[in-house]
């Protein structure tokens, strides 16, 4: 009994025993102590700079991201994120390293970092290998989400903050800019999108400057040196804080950050400026900067205060770091991997090894993660409010947000205004609606520009050491001084550089908004004669040798790829001096010029072809128009040439040919007074019409022609194939005068091609006015330029002080003075080298109403004389050429009309009485008895009419026709 109730005891003391064991064992687990339980735990590797600044920061805000997560979620989270943290050592071995130990030896499905763009490249490779996600905040556009499937970009790409800086280039209106960047893959891969986005501004890059990481102050200083020999005085920047830093400390030595400089630093550095030591942002003064904006939210600042508590306590040491964007960036992307791993559910979280796994690296026998596709698929598809702002990831990276610009002012940047996709730059975020993209640079607030100064720098000046502009210019011996003439003082050998050019340069420098100091260099031998021909000029500015040329130097295609002009300030072409044709009025043969060929043969045909019709339809009625073929033949020419001079004595019957030649007389009218106001002009002004209309001519004729010494023209002569040899140049007027008097046959030349600005001037002397003129253009070029260099900024500033100029009343008083006022010669122009004759196109509607007439009368009366004949063609006895042949006949023979005077008689010779109503012209009418019935018939030809009785007429009935004259 004893023995059962001790047994008994044990098994009351057994339940409360097994509750506390379960108790125990399940604690842990709801816990999170044990996650081999109800919670999945997920692997996740973390590749960070553990001495760098952003990777100090990140770290905290990883390890704060999982914890606000998961207390956030903690009674209905089933999976849990175990980091695995490796130190890269800013080195991009290590961190390949670190990235293959966390794959081969802990297997994790995810890798957050690293954050630097050249570690991350090599990392991303991995990733895609081993289908595992990348999480990085590496910006370099390089490195593209779209070429490589398992890389999320955490953050913004560095392309994205193209625009804004684009923006504030544009708004201040610099022309031109130097890059400077670290030789590293996040500051090369930004590169290729600013110089494409500044060119579509026409703003040029005009150098670059790249320095790596471990570059010494030494070589930082000599390429700042570099920089200050040069033009350009805009620069923006592009480096991280480890390089800026000593950087802009030797900028700040050599005194680059005065007044007239302009600096531009990038998000990347932007961004952690609150974190640079205060010795740097001292040599920043005056710099401008865009970086992300984050919206201001309660969370945020609750967020920043634990971090700031949090960070100091996990880093003693550093001093002076705040909160950035990278962090933030961080911070969300550790959510949006939490959150993935929840919605991507428990699942196999291991590795499918490879079949084959001898001879394998170490990379291959890792394998592939079964869990990476459906997490990689997951994490794309999440969208929440983050810390950051907005976390949406298009093409697996985040979507651009605003961007603030601010000033480095004191101790730190001051945001002076927004850039925006939509809108532009904004002083504020918010617009108001319907607000267009602008890029003003009053919608900014108040700068400190380096030096202290609120002066915009205009973006470039005089090289240091280069007091005045060096200005080439051409040495011409000869004519056309006007333009140019450089001479030498006698006493100080200065140069002195007159006219007209000159003139114009002058008042153009004169007019813009800020001093120029320049000085002309001759472009000359040491004797003092020309150092070459104009191309050789303006190539000089190519090679370094001036900064500028001024003269009458022509704006041509092959010399833009060298330079740059401006907008043209004189009149634009190439023409031809021909000298005037002899007078032709001594010809025996200028009658035969006032009407063309082709309207002399159609006149004469017309002639012809009128008589032919009036023959044709006058034949059968008219008397005139009858007797021998020679005859009729005659009569055709005869009756209508004399309608010429309208002397034609034959009276004409039919109506059809009188409307005929009613309309062929208005038309000889109109020929014939034509004709002689066209002879009458011939005869007065033939002596104005040029030798030469045509440079297609000369070449055809293989004449010489002349052109200006040194002159482009030459190359556009041999282009339009002239041969060489049948070319000749010359350098003065009296040179032009003797060439073309003598003519191509007497060793002179036939034409000269030349410029229109010094055609105009040569023409505007009254004695080679009387001899020649301008037949032209005949090649289009842009006018006289000024040139500068490829790119330089102080072009079109100078086009808009050339257009100021010509617009106003110097640019006259300054033509007037070198060119003169010119005379009626000086206008002559291709305008008035016109023909004198007349060609058919003058008289096309004449000629087609009188062959309309023509033709209408000739169908009208054929029709007629067949419906008169239609028993000659109905007649079935006939064969076809019998029916022409009796057609004939009956053409040729005579049809009574009313013309003819005649009588009829009766079989016994008595005369018929004409009945009252019978005119002088109508044949005598028989009598009808009163027991016949009289039917009287008109002929629709003659017009006259006919009795015919009701009983047969006698064969032996006899008409006696007696003729009368009118």
């Amino acid at each position: 009994m004893q023995r059962r109730g001790k047994y008994f005891s044990h098994l009351l003391v057994l339940p409360p025993l097994l509750f506390i064991v379960s108790f125990l064992c399940v604690v842990p687990i709801i816990s999170g102590q044990n996650v081999s339980g109800l919670i999945e735990a997920v692997d996740v590797g973390v590749i960070l700079d553990a001495d760098n600044i952003v990777g100090k920061v990140g770290q905290t805000c990883i390890s704060m991201a999982l914890e606000d997560f998961y207390t956030l979620n903690q009674n209905h989270s089933t999976t849990r994120i175990v980091l695995h943290k490796r130190d890269s050592k800013g080195d991009v071995v290590e961190a390949a390293d670190a990235a293959i130990d966390l794959l081969k030896n802990v297997q994790v499905q995810a890798i957050l970092g690293p954050q630097r763009s050249s570690q991350a490249e090599f990392v991303i490779d991995i990733g895609n290998k081993t289908q595992v996600p990348v999480i990085s905040q590496a910006t370099s556009p390089s490195l593209s989400p779209t070429d490589n499937q398992y890389f999320i970009r955490g953050a913004q790409s560095g392309s994205s903050q193209v625009k804004s800086l684009t923006a504030i280039i544009k708004a201040f209106g610099w022309r031109e800019v130097a890059l400077i960047y670290e030789d590293t893959e996040y500051g090369r891969g930004v590169v290729p999108y600013l110089t494409d986005s500044f060119q579509r501004i026409s703003t040029q890059v005009r150098h670059q400057s790249v320095f790596s990481l471990s570059a010494s102050d030494d070589h930082i200083l000599e390429e700042l040196y570099k920089l200050m020999t040069m033009q350009t005085r805009v620069f923006v920047l592009h480096m991280l804080p480890s390089l800026a830093s000593r950087f802009f400390t030797k900028v700040k030595q050599v005194g680059m950050m005065n007044e007239g400089y302009a600096w531009i630093i990038t998000d990347g550095l932007t961004a952690l400026l609150d974190s640079m030591d205060p010795a740097v942002i001292n040599s920043m003064q005056g710099v401008i900067g865009v970086k992300p904006h984050v919206p201001k939210s309660r969370k945020l600042e609750n967020f920043t205060v634990r971090w700031r508590k949090r960070f100091h306590q996990e880093n003693p040491d550093t001093d002076r770091v705040e909160m950035n964007v990278f962090g933030l960036w961080a911070y969300d992307s550790v959510t949006a991997l939490a959150m993935a791993v929840e919605r991507s559910g428990i699942g196999v979280s291991k590795f499918k090894k490879p079949v084959a796994t001898e001879n394998l690296t170490d990379l291959a026998a890792i394998g592939t993660s079964e869990m990476g596709p459906r997490l990689l698929q997951s994490i794309q598809k999440i969208k929440f409010k983050g810390l950051s702002g907005d976390f949406h990831l298009v093409n697996g990276q985040l979507q651009p947000s605003a961007f603030q610009i601010v000033n480095v002012i004191g101790r730190g940047d001051r945001g002076i205004g927004f850039w925006t996709r939509e809108h532009g730059i904004s002083k504020n975020l918010i617009v108001p609606s319907g607000k267009n993209y602008t890029t003003n640079k009053e919608d900014l607030g108040a700068i400190i520009w380096p030096g202290e100064s609120t002066i915009v720098p205009k973006g470039w000046e005089m090289p240091t050491g280069e007091k005045k502009l060096r200005v080439g210019v051409p040495v011409k011996a000869g004519a056309f001084r006007e333009f140019i003439s450089v001479e030498r003082d006698p006493q100080t050998n200065a140069v002195i550089a007159t006219g007209f050019c000159i003139d114009v340069f002058k008042e153009v420098m004169k007019s813009l908004p800020y001093a120029f100091p320049y000085e002309f260099i001759p472009f000359e031998t040491p004797d003092g004669e020309s150092a070459g021909s104009y191309n050789d000029l303006v190539y000089q500015i190519f090679l370094g040798n001036y900064e500028a040329v001024v003269g009458d130097v022509t704006i041509v295609a092959n010399r833009s790829r060298f330079v740059d002009f401006t907008l043209p300030y004189t009149e634009s072409g190439v023409a031809m001096i021909v000298p005037f044709e002899d007078d032709d009025r001594k010809n025996a043969w200028i009658f035969m010029k006032p009407l063309k060929k082709d309207l002399w043969l159609t006149t004469v045909f017309f002639f012809i072809f009128i008589g032919f019709v009036v023959w044709l339809v006058e034949h059968r009625i008219n008397k005139e128009f009858r007797g021998p073929l020679g005859k009729q033949v005659g009569m055709i020419f005869w009756f209508s040439f004399s309608t010429l001079v309208f002397a034609q004595k034959e009276k004409l019957i039919s109506h059809l040919s009188r409307f005929v030649i009613i309309v062929w007389v208005f038309v000889v009218l109109v020929l014939t007074s034509s004709y002689t106001a066209s002879l009458t002009s011939m005869l007065t002004v033939q002596k104005l019409k040029p030798s030469v209309t045509d440079i297609r001519d000369l070449i055809r004729n293989k004449d010489y022609v002349g052109y200006q010494w040194a002159s482009f023209v030459e190359g556009i002569l041999k282009n339009k194939g002239f041969d060489a040899s049948k070319i000749k140049n010359y350098s003065t007027f009296e040179e032009y005068d003797k060439a073309l008097s003598s003519g191509s046959k007497n060793g002179g030349v036939a034409a000269i091609i030349d410029e229109i600005p010094y055609i105009r001037l040569f023409l505007s002397n009254p004695t080679y006015c009387a001899k020649y003129t301008m037949v032209g253009p005949i090649y289009r070029t842009a006018g006289f330029g000024f040139a500068f260099p490829k790119g330089s900024p102080i072009v079109p500033d100078v086009s808009r002080a050339i257009l100021n100029v010509t617009e106003e009343d110097v640019m006259t008083r300054i033509e007037e003075e070198w060119l003169g006022e010119g005379s009626t010669c000086a206008e002559q122009d291709g305008s008035m080298i016109t023909s004198d004759s007349l060609g058919l196109d003058n008289f096309k509607g004449l000629f087609l109403v009188a062959a309309v007439a023509s033709l209408s009368a000739i169908v009208l009366f054929l029709s007629l004389f067949l419906y008169d004949n239609g028993d000659i063609l109905a007649s079935n006895d006939l064969s076809i050429r019998q029916k022409l042949v009796a057609m004939a006949k009956t053409f040729d023979e005579k049809k009574d009309n009313l013309s003819d005077a005649s009588k009829r008689k009766t079989p016994t010779g008595e005369s018929m009485a004409m009945p009252a109503a019978a005119t002088a012209d109508c044949p005598q009418i028989p009598a009808a008895s009163d027991s016949q019935h009289a039917e009287q018939i008109f002929s629709p030809d003659d017009g006259f009419a006919t009795t015919q009785t009701s009983t047969p007429i006698h064969e032996t009935t006899e008409i006696v026709e007696i003729n009368e004259e009118r």
